[in-house]
Protein backbone atom coordinates (compact mmCIF):
# COMPACT_ATOMS: atom_id res chain seq x y z
CA UNK A 1 0.00 0.00 0.00
CA UNK A 2 1.32 3.70 -0.76
CA UNK A 3 1.84 5.98 2.25
CA UNK A 4 -1.61 7.78 3.09
CA UNK A 5 -1.35 11.46 2.08
CA UNK A 6 1.30 11.79 -0.05
CA UNK A 7 -0.35 11.91 -3.69
CA UNK A 8 -4.07 11.94 -4.87
CA UNK A 9 -5.57 9.02 -4.72
CA UNK A 10 -8.55 7.50 -7.34
CA UNK A 11 -11.95 6.66 -6.13
CA UNK A 12 -13.73 4.14 -8.00
CA UNK A 13 -17.73 5.43 -8.67
CA UNK A 14 -20.35 3.17 -9.08
CA UNK A 15 -20.56 1.28 -12.35
CA UNK A 16 -23.85 2.38 -14.44
CA UNK A 17 -25.32 2.61 -17.58
CA UNK A 18 -27.19 5.58 -17.10
CA UNK A 19 -26.24 9.30 -16.62
CA UNK A 20 -26.89 10.75 -13.75
CA UNK A 21 -26.26 7.77 -11.23
CA UNK A 22 -23.03 8.01 -10.25
CA UNK A 23 -21.64 7.85 -13.87
CA UNK A 24 -20.30 10.38 -16.38
CA UNK A 25 -21.68 11.60 -19.26
CA UNK A 26 -20.96 9.15 -21.32
CA UNK A 27 -22.46 6.49 -18.91
CA UNK A 28 -18.87 4.95 -17.90
CA UNK A 29 -17.06 4.72 -14.64
CA UNK A 30 -15.05 7.70 -13.97
CA UNK A 31 -11.86 9.09 -11.55
CA UNK A 32 -11.97 11.88 -9.00
CA UNK A 33 -7.98 12.67 -8.16
CA UNK A 34 -8.18 15.10 -5.47
CA UNK A 35 -9.58 12.39 -3.35
CA UNK A 36 -7.74 11.65 -0.32
CA UNK A 37 -8.29 8.32 1.27
CA UNK A 38 -9.18 7.96 4.87
CA UNK A 39 -7.38 7.34 7.61
CA UNK A 40 -6.94 3.31 7.89
CA UNK A 41 -8.61 2.76 4.59
CA UNK A 42 -6.82 1.82 1.48
CA UNK A 43 -8.10 1.35 -2.34
CA UNK A 44 -6.82 -0.83 -4.26
CA UNK A 45 -4.55 -0.37 -7.37
CA UNK A 46 -6.34 -2.37 -9.81
CA UNK A 47 -9.95 -1.00 -9.43
CA UNK A 48 -8.70 2.24 -9.75
CA UNK A 49 -6.42 1.45 -13.20
CA UNK A 50 -10.21 -0.53 -14.14
CA UNK A 51 -11.98 2.91 -13.72
CA UNK A 52 -9.58 4.75 -15.51
CA UNK A 53 -9.33 2.16 -18.75
CA UNK A 54 -13.11 2.28 -18.94
CA UNK A 55 -13.25 5.90 -19.05
CA UNK A 56 -10.50 6.00 -21.46
CA UNK A 57 -12.05 3.09 -23.59
CA UNK A 58 -15.27 4.49 -23.64
CA UNK A 59 -13.68 7.83 -24.53
CA UNK A 60 -11.70 6.51 -27.34
CA UNK A 61 -15.06 4.52 -28.50
CA UNK A 62 -17.48 8.02 -28.37
CA UNK A 63 -14.12 9.76 -30.67
CA UNK A 64 -14.14 6.74 -32.42
CA UNK A 65 -17.76 6.68 -33.76
CA UNK A 66 -18.24 10.33 -34.27
CA UNK A 67 -14.71 10.76 -36.44
CA UNK A 68 -16.08 10.45 -40.02
CA UNK A 69 -19.54 10.42 -39.35
CA UNK A 70 -21.49 12.38 -41.79
CA UNK A 71 -24.62 13.38 -40.26
CA UNK A 72 -25.90 14.61 -43.93
CA UNK A 73 -26.42 11.11 -44.70
CA UNK A 74 -28.99 8.67 -43.59
CA UNK A 75 -28.30 5.16 -41.58
CA UNK A 76 -27.69 2.08 -45.02
CA UNK A 77 -28.10 5.30 -47.79
CA UNK A 78 -28.44 3.92 -50.85
CA UNK A 79 -30.07 0.91 -49.63
CA UNK A 80 -32.86 -0.46 -47.75
CA UNK A 81 -35.50 2.29 -45.56
CA UNK A 82 -34.64 3.01 -42.09
CA UNK A 83 -36.82 1.64 -39.83
CA UNK A 84 -38.09 3.67 -37.13
CA UNK A 85 -40.03 2.53 -34.37
CA UNK A 86 -41.96 5.25 -32.03
CA UNK A 87 -43.45 4.99 -28.70
CA UNK A 88 -45.61 7.64 -26.58
CA UNK A 89 -45.50 7.96 -22.95
CA UNK A 90 -48.32 10.44 -22.20
CA UNK A 91 -47.22 12.88 -18.85
CA UNK A 92 -50.81 15.37 -19.47
CA UNK A 93 -53.84 16.57 -21.35
CA UNK A 94 -53.80 20.04 -20.20
CA UNK A 95 -56.82 21.57 -22.27
CA UNK A 96 -59.30 20.70 -24.41
CA UNK A 97 -60.49 23.44 -26.56
CA UNK A 98 -64.26 24.32 -28.76
CA UNK A 99 -63.47 27.34 -29.20
CA UNK A 100 -59.68 27.04 -30.63
CA UNK A 101 -60.50 23.42 -31.91
CA UNK A 102 -57.31 22.16 -30.54
CA UNK A 103 -55.96 20.03 -27.65
CA UNK A 104 -52.76 20.27 -25.94
CA UNK A 105 -50.75 17.18 -24.48
CA UNK A 106 -47.24 17.04 -22.74
CA UNK A 107 -45.53 13.34 -23.48
CA UNK A 108 -42.23 11.55 -23.72
CA UNK A 109 -41.72 10.88 -27.27
CA UNK A 110 -38.94 8.36 -28.13
CA UNK A 111 -37.58 7.35 -31.43
CA UNK A 112 -35.66 4.42 -32.10
CA UNK A 113 -33.40 3.39 -35.32
CA UNK A 114 -30.30 1.41 -36.35
CA UNK A 115 -27.36 3.07 -37.10
CA UNK A 116 -24.67 0.81 -38.23
CA UNK A 117 -22.00 3.14 -37.61
CA UNK A 118 -22.37 3.60 -34.72
CA UNK A 119 -22.04 -0.01 -33.60
CA UNK A 120 -19.00 -0.34 -31.13
CA UNK A 121 -17.80 -3.91 -29.86
CA UNK A 122 -14.82 -2.58 -27.17
CA UNK A 123 -17.17 -2.06 -24.64
CA UNK A 124 -20.69 -4.61 -23.64
CA UNK A 125 -22.27 -1.07 -22.22
CA UNK A 126 -25.29 0.82 -23.45
CA UNK A 127 -23.21 4.41 -23.47
CA UNK A 128 -26.16 7.37 -22.34
CA UNK A 129 -24.42 10.71 -23.56
CA UNK A 130 -25.15 13.85 -23.63
CA UNK A 131 -28.06 15.75 -24.91
CA UNK A 132 -25.64 17.90 -27.35
CA UNK A 133 -24.06 14.91 -28.87
CA UNK A 134 -27.94 14.63 -30.88
CA UNK A 135 -26.85 17.79 -32.73
CA UNK A 136 -23.73 15.68 -34.61
CA UNK A 137 -26.07 12.66 -35.64
CA UNK A 138 -28.61 11.94 -37.95
CA UNK A 139 -31.94 12.11 -36.60
CA UNK A 140 -35.20 11.38 -38.41
CA UNK A 141 -36.81 14.51 -39.49
CA UNK A 142 -40.29 13.44 -38.05
CA UNK A 143 -43.15 16.53 -37.06
CA UNK A 144 -46.47 16.75 -36.23
CA UNK A 145 -49.12 17.11 -39.12
CA UNK A 146 -51.70 18.65 -37.02
CA UNK A 147 -49.30 20.95 -34.76
CA UNK A 148 -50.09 24.44 -34.08
CA UNK A 149 -47.13 24.83 -31.22
CA UNK A 150 -44.65 22.79 -29.81
CA UNK A 151 -41.57 23.60 -27.49
CA UNK A 152 -39.35 21.19 -26.32
CA UNK A 153 -38.60 21.22 -22.36
CA UNK A 154 -35.60 23.03 -21.55
CA UNK A 155 -35.41 23.09 -17.73
CA UNK A 156 -32.84 23.11 -16.25
CA UNK A 157 -31.24 21.65 -19.74
CA UNK A 158 -32.80 20.53 -22.64
CA UNK A 159 -35.03 17.56 -21.91
CA UNK A 160 -33.59 15.23 -24.88
CA UNK A 161 -31.68 11.82 -24.34
CA UNK A 162 -28.80 9.65 -26.32
CA UNK A 163 -28.44 6.31 -25.79
CA UNK A 164 -26.58 4.16 -28.09
CA UNK A 165 -26.20 0.57 -28.30
CA UNK A 166 -23.26 -1.71 -29.16
CA UNK A 167 -25.36 -2.87 -32.43
CA UNK A 168 -25.87 0.68 -33.43
CA UNK A 169 -29.15 0.70 -31.83
CA UNK A 170 -29.97 4.45 -31.20
CA UNK A 171 -32.75 5.47 -28.66
CA UNK A 172 -33.73 9.31 -29.14
CA UNK A 173 -36.15 10.62 -26.17
CA UNK A 174 -37.64 14.18 -25.83
CA UNK A 175 -39.73 15.89 -23.69
CA UNK A 176 -42.53 17.76 -25.55
CA UNK A 177 -45.84 19.89 -25.34
CA UNK A 178 -47.43 20.25 -27.89
CA UNK A 179 -50.94 21.86 -29.30
CA UNK A 180 -52.99 20.21 -32.29
CA UNK A 181 -55.82 20.84 -34.10
CA UNK A 182 -58.53 18.70 -33.46
CA UNK A 183 -61.66 19.60 -35.74
CA UNK A 184 -64.96 19.30 -33.81
CA UNK A 185 -68.17 18.01 -34.41
CA UNK A 186 -70.76 19.94 -31.92
CA UNK A 187 -73.78 18.96 -33.21
CA UNK A 188 -74.45 17.05 -30.03
CA UNK A 189 -72.75 19.53 -27.72
CA UNK A 190 -72.63 18.79 -24.81
CA UNK A 191 -73.71 15.53 -24.82
CA UNK A 192 -71.08 14.73 -28.13
CA UNK A 193 -68.13 12.86 -28.05
CA UNK A 194 -65.19 13.82 -30.04
CA UNK A 195 -62.05 12.22 -31.85
CA UNK A 196 -58.90 13.96 -31.66
CA UNK A 197 -55.79 12.62 -33.71
CA UNK A 198 -51.88 13.21 -33.32
CA UNK A 199 -50.34 12.76 -36.81
CA UNK A 200 -46.84 11.73 -36.82
CA UNK A 201 -45.02 12.04 -40.61
CA UNK A 202 -41.51 12.67 -42.35
CA UNK A 203 -41.56 15.52 -43.86
CA UNK A 204 -38.92 14.72 -46.41
CA UNK A 205 -37.60 11.33 -46.26
CA UNK A 206 -40.40 9.75 -48.78
CA UNK A 207 -40.84 5.55 -47.73
CA UNK A 208 -38.12 4.69 -50.16
CA UNK A 209 -35.75 6.64 -47.40
CA UNK A 210 -37.53 5.89 -44.28
CA UNK A 211 -40.35 3.46 -42.56
CA UNK A 212 -41.95 4.56 -39.08
CA UNK A 213 -43.63 1.66 -37.24
CA UNK A 214 -45.20 1.94 -33.44
CA UNK A 215 -42.95 0.17 -31.69
CA UNK A 216 -44.69 -2.30 -29.24
CA UNK A 217 -48.01 -2.15 -31.14
CA UNK A 218 -50.87 -1.39 -28.70
CA UNK A 219 -48.83 -0.82 -26.16
CA UNK A 220 -46.51 2.10 -27.63
CA UNK A 221 -48.76 4.63 -25.88
CA UNK A 222 -48.51 4.21 -22.44
CA UNK A 223 -50.06 6.49 -19.07
CA UNK A 224 -53.66 6.71 -20.65
CA UNK A 225 -55.24 5.49 -17.20
CA UNK A 226 -54.00 8.03 -15.35
CA UNK A 227 -54.86 10.78 -17.31
CA UNK A 228 -57.16 12.98 -15.43
CA UNK A 229 -59.37 15.37 -17.81
CA UNK A 230 -61.70 17.97 -16.41
CA UNK A 231 -64.34 17.82 -18.31
CA UNK A 232 -63.89 14.63 -20.89
CA UNK A 233 -63.29 11.00 -20.56
CA UNK A 234 -60.81 8.96 -23.22
CA UNK A 235 -63.40 6.15 -24.17
CA UNK A 236 -60.54 4.74 -26.79
CA UNK A 237 -57.12 4.95 -28.20
CA UNK A 238 -56.16 3.45 -31.61
CA UNK A 239 -53.14 3.77 -33.14
CA UNK A 240 -52.73 3.60 -36.92
CA UNK A 241 -49.81 3.63 -39.67
CA UNK A 242 -49.89 4.07 -43.39
CA UNK A 243 -48.71 5.75 -46.11
CA UNK A 244 -50.09 8.97 -47.99
CA UNK A 245 -49.22 10.13 -51.37
CA UNK A 246 -48.10 13.71 -52.38
CA UNK A 247 -46.90 15.15 -54.95
CA UNK A 248 -43.46 14.61 -54.23
CA UNK A 249 -44.04 10.73 -53.19
CA UNK A 250 -45.43 9.12 -50.89
CA UNK A 251 -44.70 9.45 -46.90
CA UNK A 252 -45.01 7.64 -44.21
CA UNK A 253 -47.68 8.28 -41.25
CA UNK A 254 -48.17 7.43 -37.44
CA UNK A 255 -51.79 7.92 -36.06
CA UNK A 256 -52.46 8.48 -32.58
CA UNK A 257 -56.22 9.03 -31.96
CA UNK A 258 -58.11 9.75 -29.12
CA UNK A 259 -61.77 8.81 -28.57
CA UNK A 260 -62.96 10.86 -25.92
CA UNK A 261 -66.43 11.46 -24.32
CA UNK A 262 -67.75 14.80 -22.72
CA UNK A 263 -68.95 14.71 -18.67
CA UNK A 264 -72.24 16.54 -18.86
CA UNK A 265 -72.54 17.27 -15.05
CA UNK A 266 -70.59 20.54 -15.30
CA UNK A 267 -73.69 21.74 -18.08
CA UNK A 268 -76.14 20.06 -15.96
CA UNK A 269 -75.47 22.61 -13.39
CA UNK A 270 -74.37 25.32 -14.95
CA UNK A 271 -77.17 25.45 -18.03
CA UNK A 272 -79.73 23.01 -18.19
CA UNK A 273 -80.71 23.03 -14.25
CA UNK A 274 -81.37 27.03 -14.44
CA UNK A 275 -82.99 26.86 -17.66
CA UNK A 276 -85.68 24.01 -15.75
CA UNK A 277 -86.27 26.73 -13.06
CA UNK A 278 -86.45 29.64 -15.02
CA UNK A 279 -88.94 28.30 -17.19
CA UNK A 280 -91.12 27.02 -14.46
CA UNK A 281 -90.20 30.41 -12.45
CA UNK A 282 -92.34 32.10 -15.52
CA UNK A 283 -95.31 29.98 -14.92
CA UNK A 284 -95.77 31.71 -11.43
CA UNK A 285 -98.00 34.54 -13.32
CA UNK A 286 -100.33 31.97 -13.40
CA UNK A 287 -101.52 31.72 -10.38
CA UNK A 288 -100.79 35.66 -9.97
CA UNK A 289 -104.38 37.55 -9.62
CA UNK A 290 -104.86 38.73 -13.61
CA UNK A 291 -105.10 42.71 -12.85
CA UNK A 292 -102.00 42.58 -11.02
CA UNK A 293 -100.36 44.12 -13.83
CA UNK A 294 -97.16 45.32 -12.69
CA UNK A 295 -96.38 41.60 -11.20
CA UNK A 296 -96.92 39.52 -13.96
CA UNK A 297 -95.01 42.11 -16.67
CA UNK A 298 -92.01 42.13 -14.31
CA UNK A 299 -92.04 38.75 -14.02
CA UNK A 300 -92.65 37.75 -17.56
CA UNK A 301 -89.32 40.14 -18.66
CA UNK A 302 -86.96 39.41 -15.78
CA UNK A 303 -87.48 35.71 -17.00
CA UNK A 304 -87.09 36.50 -20.72
CA UNK A 305 -84.20 38.12 -20.03
CA UNK A 306 -82.80 35.75 -17.70
CA UNK A 307 -83.07 33.43 -20.79
CA UNK A 308 -81.17 35.40 -22.87
CA UNK A 309 -78.08 36.11 -20.74
CA UNK A 310 -77.40 32.37 -20.39
CA UNK A 311 -77.93 32.05 -24.23
CA UNK A 312 -75.20 34.88 -24.59
CA UNK A 313 -73.17 33.60 -22.47
CA UNK A 314 -73.15 30.44 -23.74
CA UNK A 315 -72.04 32.02 -27.40
CA UNK A 316 -69.38 33.49 -26.09
CA UNK A 317 -67.59 29.70 -24.84
CA UNK A 318 -68.32 28.21 -28.20
CA UNK A 319 -66.58 29.06 -31.34
CA UNK A 320 -69.15 31.23 -34.51
CA UNK A 321 -70.53 28.03 -36.17
CA UNK A 322 -73.58 27.70 -38.73
CA UNK A 323 -75.21 24.46 -37.45
CA UNK A 324 -77.47 24.21 -34.30
CA UNK A 325 -75.94 22.31 -31.61
CA UNK A 326 -78.10 20.31 -29.20
CA UNK A 327 -77.50 22.73 -26.23
CA UNK A 328 -79.26 25.47 -28.82
CA UNK A 329 -82.52 23.44 -29.33
CA UNK A 330 -82.78 23.52 -25.40
CA UNK A 331 -82.13 26.76 -24.37
CA UNK A 332 -84.45 27.92 -27.68
CA UNK A 333 -87.12 25.84 -25.97
CA UNK A 334 -86.82 27.38 -22.72
CA UNK A 335 -86.85 30.44 -24.14
CA UNK A 336 -89.70 30.09 -26.44
CA UNK A 337 -91.97 28.36 -22.92
CA UNK A 338 -91.19 31.69 -21.14
CA UNK A 339 -92.32 33.74 -24.45
CA UNK A 340 -94.97 32.09 -24.40
CA UNK A 341 -95.83 32.96 -20.75
CA UNK A 342 -95.38 36.11 -20.98
CA UNK A 343 -98.03 36.79 -24.14
CA UNK A 344 -100.43 34.18 -22.30
CA UNK A 345 -100.58 37.35 -19.50
CA UNK A 346 -100.58 39.94 -23.03
CA UNK A 347 -103.44 37.78 -24.06
CA UNK A 348 -105.86 37.80 -20.77
CA UNK A 349 -105.38 41.41 -20.51
CA UNK A 350 -106.37 42.08 -23.69
CA UNK A 351 -109.41 40.05 -23.22
CA UNK A 352 -110.17 41.98 -20.07
CA UNK A 353 -109.42 45.31 -20.75
CA UNK A 354 -109.70 45.47 -24.46
CA UNK A 355 -112.31 43.63 -26.35
CA UNK A 356 -115.09 45.44 -24.54
CA UNK A 357 -114.13 48.86 -24.82
CA UNK A 358 -112.79 48.02 -28.81
CA UNK A 359 -116.37 46.45 -29.34
CA UNK A 360 -118.23 49.72 -27.57
CA UNK A 361 -116.28 51.79 -29.70
CA UNK A 362 -117.52 49.99 -32.88
CA UNK A 363 -120.94 49.91 -32.14
CA UNK A 364 -120.91 53.91 -31.54
CA UNK A 365 -119.29 53.99 -34.81
CA UNK A 366 -122.12 52.17 -36.77
CA UNK A 367 -124.73 53.92 -34.73
CA UNK A 368 -122.98 57.56 -35.62
CA UNK A 369 -122.83 57.10 -38.98
CA UNK A 370 -126.56 55.49 -39.01
CA UNK A 371 -128.14 58.19 -37.41
CA UNK A 372 -126.16 60.74 -39.60
CA UNK A 373 -127.45 58.76 -42.72
CA UNK A 374 -131.60 59.26 -40.62
CA UNK A 375 -131.19 62.60 -39.60
CA UNK A 376 -130.18 63.30 -43.23
CA UNK A 377 -133.23 61.07 -44.91
CA UNK A 378 -135.22 62.78 -41.98
CA UNK A 379 -134.40 66.70 -42.75
CA UNK A 380 -135.10 65.80 -46.47
CA UNK A 381 -138.50 64.46 -45.39
CA UNK A 382 -139.57 67.49 -43.86
CA UNK A 383 -138.76 69.71 -46.38
CA UNK A 384 -141.37 67.61 -48.52
CA UNK A 385 -143.81 67.63 -45.91
CA UNK A 386 -144.16 71.39 -44.75
CA UNK A 387 -146.93 72.74 -46.25
CA UNK A 388 -147.62 76.91 -47.56
CA UNK A 389 -148.33 77.83 -44.28
CA UNK A 390 -145.30 76.48 -42.32
CA UNK A 391 -146.64 73.03 -41.47
CA UNK A 392 -145.73 69.89 -40.71
CA UNK A 393 -147.66 66.97 -41.56
CA UNK A 394 -147.47 63.66 -39.88
CA UNK A 395 -149.45 60.70 -40.75
CA UNK A 396 -151.18 58.27 -38.23
CA UNK A 397 -148.40 55.81 -38.22
CA UNK A 398 -145.69 58.15 -37.86
CA UNK A 399 -147.47 59.65 -34.97
CA UNK A 400 -147.68 55.90 -33.44
CA UNK A 401 -144.09 54.48 -34.48
CA UNK A 402 -141.50 57.96 -33.97
CA UNK A 403 -143.36 60.57 -31.34
CA UNK A 404 -142.26 59.08 -27.74
CA UNK A 405 -144.40 60.10 -24.46
CA UNK A 406 -141.53 62.92 -23.75
CA UNK A 407 -142.31 64.39 -27.36
CA UNK A 408 -146.25 64.29 -26.20
CA UNK A 409 -144.97 66.59 -22.99
CA UNK A 410 -142.53 68.54 -24.94
CA UNK A 411 -145.04 69.19 -27.44
CA UNK A 412 -147.82 70.36 -24.71
CA UNK A 413 -145.43 72.92 -23.47
CA UNK A 414 -145.61 74.86 -26.77
CA UNK A 415 -148.91 74.84 -27.29
CA UNK A 416 -149.24 78.05 -26.59
CA UNK A 417 -147.06 78.72 -30.09
CA UNK A 418 -149.58 76.53 -32.15
CA UNK A 419 -152.64 75.07 -31.59
CA UNK A 420 -153.29 70.61 -32.89
CA UNK A 421 -156.13 69.94 -35.56
CA UNK A 422 -156.96 67.26 -37.39
CA UNK A 423 -158.75 67.01 -41.00
CA UNK A 424 -161.00 64.75 -42.41
CA UNK A 425 -158.04 62.70 -43.98
CA UNK A 426 -156.36 62.26 -40.28
CA UNK A 427 -153.38 64.22 -40.98
CA UNK A 428 -152.54 66.22 -37.88
CA UNK A 429 -151.04 69.62 -38.20
CA UNK A 430 -149.92 72.14 -36.01
CA UNK A 431 -151.17 75.33 -37.48
CA UNK A 432 -148.79 78.45 -35.76
CA UNK A 433 -150.69 81.29 -34.32
CA UNK A 434 -149.64 84.69 -35.48
CA UNK A 435 -146.39 85.12 -35.16
CA UNK A 436 -144.91 86.88 -31.89
CA UNK A 437 -141.45 87.94 -30.90
CA UNK A 438 -140.39 87.88 -34.47
CA UNK A 439 -140.32 83.83 -35.16
CA UNK A 440 -141.12 82.84 -38.05
CA UNK A 441 -141.96 79.41 -39.71
CA UNK A 442 -138.32 78.83 -40.75
CA UNK A 443 -137.10 78.54 -37.01
CA UNK A 444 -140.21 76.66 -36.28
CA UNK A 445 -139.42 73.94 -38.79
CA UNK A 446 -135.87 73.79 -37.43
CA UNK A 447 -136.97 73.26 -33.60
CA UNK A 448 -139.26 70.29 -34.71
CA UNK A 449 -136.70 68.39 -37.23
CA UNK A 450 -134.04 69.05 -33.59
CA UNK A 451 -137.23 67.63 -31.45
CA UNK A 452 -137.05 64.67 -33.97
CA UNK A 453 -133.64 63.58 -33.90
CA UNK A 454 -133.01 63.80 -30.15
CA UNK A 455 -136.10 61.69 -29.91
CA UNK A 456 -134.77 59.02 -32.01
CA UNK A 457 -131.18 58.99 -31.12
CA UNK A 458 -132.54 58.35 -27.11
CA UNK A 459 -134.84 55.21 -28.48
CA UNK A 460 -131.24 54.19 -30.01
CA UNK A 461 -129.08 54.46 -26.87
CA UNK A 462 -132.09 52.43 -25.10
CA UNK A 463 -131.38 49.50 -27.25
CA UNK A 464 -127.47 49.38 -27.48
CA UNK A 465 -125.99 46.50 -24.83
CA UNK A 466 -122.22 46.53 -24.51
CA UNK A 467 -120.76 43.26 -24.54
CA UNK A 468 -117.56 42.77 -21.33
CA UNK A 469 -116.40 39.87 -21.07
CA UNK A 470 -117.38 38.02 -18.39
CA UNK A 471 -114.46 37.53 -15.59
CA UNK A 472 -114.92 33.74 -15.27
CA UNK A 473 -113.63 33.23 -19.27
CA UNK A 474 -110.40 35.51 -18.03
CA UNK A 475 -109.88 32.69 -15.07
CA UNK A 476 -110.50 30.10 -17.50
CA UNK A 477 -107.17 31.15 -19.66
CA UNK A 478 -104.90 31.25 -16.55
CA UNK A 479 -106.65 27.60 -15.43
CA UNK A 480 -105.81 25.91 -18.83
CA UNK A 481 -102.18 27.64 -18.66
CA UNK A 482 -101.18 26.12 -15.38
CA UNK A 483 -101.97 22.65 -17.03
CA UNK A 484 -100.73 23.01 -20.59
CA UNK A 485 -96.96 24.57 -19.94
CA UNK A 486 -95.91 21.98 -17.49
CA UNK A 487 -97.09 19.01 -19.84
CA UNK A 488 -96.07 20.58 -23.13
CA UNK A 489 -92.52 21.15 -21.73
CA UNK A 490 -92.07 17.63 -19.92
CA UNK A 491 -93.30 16.49 -23.30
CA UNK A 492 -90.37 18.45 -24.94
CA UNK A 493 -88.07 17.13 -22.41
CA UNK A 494 -88.80 13.63 -23.05
CA UNK A 495 -88.26 14.30 -27.10
CA UNK A 496 -85.22 15.72 -26.22
CA UNK A 497 -83.52 13.72 -23.40
CA UNK A 498 -84.49 10.31 -25.91
CA UNK A 499 -83.01 11.94 -29.02
CA UNK A 500 -79.68 13.17 -27.86
CA UNK A 501 -78.52 10.99 -25.19
CA UNK A 502 -79.30 7.64 -27.88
Amino acid sequence: HPPRNKEPQLERWPLSGDAGHGTNAIGVSQTRADYTVPPGDSLPLGACWEAVTGMSVAKTTVDKLLKGYDIRLRPDFGGPPVIVGMSINIASIDSISEVNMDYTITMYFQQSWRDKRLAYGELDLNLTLDNRVADQLWLPDTYFLNDKKSFLHGVTVKNRMIRLHPDGTVLYGLRITTTAACMMDLRRYPLDEQNCTLEIESYGYTTDDIVFFWQGGNNAVTGVDKLELPQFSIVDIRLVSREVRFTTGSYPRLSLSFRIKRNIGYFILQTYMPSILITILSWVSFWINYDASAARVALGVTTVLTMTTINTHLRETLPKIPYVKAIDVYLMGCFVFVFLALLEYAFVNYVFFGRGPAQQKKINERLNKANNERTRYEEKRLREQVDAYGNILLTTLEMNNEVMPSDVGSSVSDSRNSVMSFDSSGVQFRKPMAPRDGFSHHSLDRSAMRSRANCRLRRRSSKLKLKIPNLSDVSTIDKWSRVIFPITFGFFNLIYWLYYVN
